[in-house]
């Protein structure tokens, strides 16, 4: 594959802000976040846009962190949209208002996912370590009103995936149109709790029953997607639909990456956009091309029949399991190294809860900074402060 006949992107992770008023231990975002201090501005993500659009992106997800904490996000989405780009708002839904939804709709939002933890709220607050739930469900019913189409992220783990029943009967009630039901990715911070997030091969198999049932029931009227946990399941996921053939992201401080993760894999030298423009990231930088097709590949992989739907696996994944991103994904059960995942899957399980919630409360912490900086000056603005 060389940069003559590679196909263009169709998709644009805008990663806008790692700040986020929750505190989820499974988020794949970084240990390492990036601070509000060196986030792109405004007239540079509309930049992006542009270079996007012209590239042949077709379709952005405006994510985070929460990209709600961007007081400027209707003018992110107004450029998105005038840069011929579907924009979907990727959000917990905490912070947003009917005000602030038309707003974004009247700029050009054409679609909102809103992620879920659990279906009682309790339990799901303790998850999210924030109270959220009521400004969820509040989202879920602006979402509605507003007549956008609606899906719901719910992301799957040892202490939610036996009320999977009810999670999914609670987006059916909320009105969603699509339901993802996708098992954790063990990148960043989910890496980290990855003993107490793990469910067992027994939840999983009773969570894929359920979907069957689900789907048997709903026919066409909502959309299940399963997205299976390779670790219990012995099979590689596709890295991305292929390292650099489908889509990009750009984190919050203009790092331009084949995938949320890549960050973590050394000496790759990831590019900005503050200092290269979007096609050239995408055709030429050393970071896209390394793990592009096949060549990069060694055995068990470059004669397996697999190796044009699985692409090797997850190579973050091989990388933090093995130390070399070359290695087949060890998720894969033909992987020379799978022993470690078999490991992984039977590993010891107890105390991890309490290491948990205190990684988790770091988090928190840490996230919430800028949060509740915000909120303070919103609120001494109200009040007549400067």
């Amino acid at each position: 594959m060389t940069p003559d006949t590679l196909d263009p992107p169709w998709a644009l992770l805008a990663e806008l802000t790692h700040a986020c008023p929750l505190g989820c231990g499974y988020c794949s975002n970084p240990v390492e976040l990036v601070g509000r201090s060196v986030e792109l501005t405004s007239g540079q993500w509309a930049g992006v846009f542009r270079q996007a659009g012209a590239l042949g992106v077709v379709q952005t997800h405006l994510s985070g962190g929460e990209p709600l904490l961007r007081r400027d996000l209707a003018d992110l989405v107004a450029a998105a949209d005038t840069a011929g780009l579907y924009t979907q708002l990727v959000t917990s839904g905490v912070g947003l208002s009917e005000r602030r939804l038309t707003g974004l709709v009247d700029a050009g939002l054409r679609s909102v996912q809103l992620s879920v933890q659990h279906s009682e709220p309790a339990t799901a607050e303790r998850i999210a370590g924030a109270r959220s739930f009521a400004a969820k469900r509040r989202a879920a019913r602006l979402i509605r009103s507003a007549g956008l189409p609606f899906g719901l992220n719910i992301v799957l783990h040892r202490g939610n995936l036996d009320a999977l029943d009810d999670l999914i009967a609670l987006g059916v009630a909320w009105g969603a149109d699509r339901i993802e039901l996708a098992h954790t990715q063990y990148h960043g911070w989910a890496l980290r709790h990855r003993t107490a997030l793990l469910p067992t091969p027994a939840q999983a198999e009773r969570a894929r029953a359920t979907v069957t049932r689900w789907r048997e029931r709903l026919g066409d009227a909502t959309e299940l997607v399963w997205v299976s946990p390779d670790l219990l399941d012995a099979t590689a996921k596709p890295c991305m639909g292929g390292w650099g053939r489908v889509s990009l992201t750009v984190a919050p401080d203009g790092t331009a990456l084949p995938c949320p993760a890549a960050a973590t894999l050394p000496g790759l030298d990831p590019p900005s956009v503050k200092d290269h423009r979007l096609d050239w990231i995408w055709r030429e930088s050393t970071i896209f091309n390394v793990f592009r097709g096949q060549s990069w590949m060694g055995e068990p992989c470059r004669g397996c029949a697999l190796r044009a739907v699985d692409h090797g696996g997850c190579r973050c994944q091989a990388y933090a399991l093995t130390g070399d991103a070359t290695r087949t994904d060890p998720a894969c059960r033909h992987a020379p190294d799978h022993d470690l995942v078999r490991d992984v899957v039977r590993g010891p399980r107890d105390g991890s809860a309490d290491a948990y919630r205190e990684n988790a409360h770091r988090k928190t912490v840490h996230t919430q900074i800028a949060y509740k900086q915000i909120a303070y000056r919103k609120s001494t603005h109200r009040e007549g402060g400067t």
